[in-house]
């Protein structure tokens, strides 16, 4: 056996060691990012490693993202509740006509959301530590393109919050407490991309207290989370577990890049995506 296909987060160090030993030359990853990857002991052990680059579940992350959006404008938690209790005619929900919606991290992911809101009549602002390019730029027009010394401004003006970093040492908890005390009463939080963005407890603080207008989370710090807590049974908190990036379309363009990604290491061509 000289390639492992991991469908993620299941190589810990023990199976890595065990796998050099046994001749691996290279481990293709059929998930995007680097956080859930033992690194340092594939490194350690000198085997190849490459991941699914973001563009390849970047609609279906966009779509949970968009999904979100529309329910929490829609007070669907809220709506669901008076429908099960025999109530008519309220809440009354949020036009998405000229909301300002934040998107921290204006990758693959980033960008396929903000062509999802632009037609609702959102006005897009993206921060990223990179140069977009050009034609993006051109195709998506955002309102205002910053940089990480933007951020408070924009999570101070913004209706929608939506994360869509990779997690790192850097990263961690990038929308923290006093970020969170940053928001508008009104706004909301969206988080399809990884938990440890964003200081959770800050967060279900802020929720319970009624100092924000809600979240949609699809991903934990700790996963699986602890489903029974009380934060998740409010009406203006939207919680998935963690299916935001595994639509079929995602899995199908993964296993075709894996799949080429072995063909192109059986020829002994260049390997896309290599980390390693």
């Amino acid at each position: 056996v000289e390639v492992i296909v991991d469908l993620g987060g299941n190589i810990e160090a023990e199976i890595v060691h065990a796998a050099g030993a046994a001749g691996v030359k290279f481990i293709q990853a059929q998930t995007n990012g680097l956080d859930h990857i033992n690194l340092d002991a594939i490194r350690s052990v000198g085997i190849m490693l490459a991941h699914c680059p973001g563009e390849l579940s970047s609609v279906a992350l966009a779509e949970s993202a968009m999904m979100f959006i529309l329910m929490l404008a829609n007070r669907w938690g809220e709506s669901e509740q008076n429908f099960a209790e025999g109530k008519s005619f309220f809440p009354t929900g949020m036009e998405l006509v000229g909301r300002k919606l934040a998107i921290v991290g204006f990758g693959a992911s980033g960008q396929q959301l903000a062509r999802r809101a632009r037609p609702f009549g959102m006005q897009i602002m993206a921060i990223d530590i990179r140069d977009i390019e050009q034609d993006v730029l051109d195709e998506i027009q955002p309102e205002f393109l910053g940089s990480p010394a933007d951020l408070d401004g924009v999570i101070a003006e913004c209706d929608f919050l939506s994360v869509h970093l990779h997690l790192t040492e850097e990263t961690h908890h990038t929308i923290d407490a006093r970020r969170i005390g940053l928001m508008k009463p009104t706004a909301h939080i969206i988080n399809v991309a990884r938990g440890a963005l964003i200081d959770e407890e800050a967060l279900y603080e802020s929720l319970r207290e009624g100092r924000i207008g809600g979240a949609g989370l699809d991903v934990f710090a700790q996963e699986p989370p602890d489903f029974t807590r009380p934060v998740f049974q409010l009406p203006n908190v939207l919680a998935t577990p963690h299916v935001g990036g595994s639509s079929d379309g995602t899995s199908r363009k993964r296993a075709q890049f894996a799949a080429d990604n072995l063909d192109r290491y059986a020829r002994g061509e260049p390997i896309l995506g290599r980390v390693l």
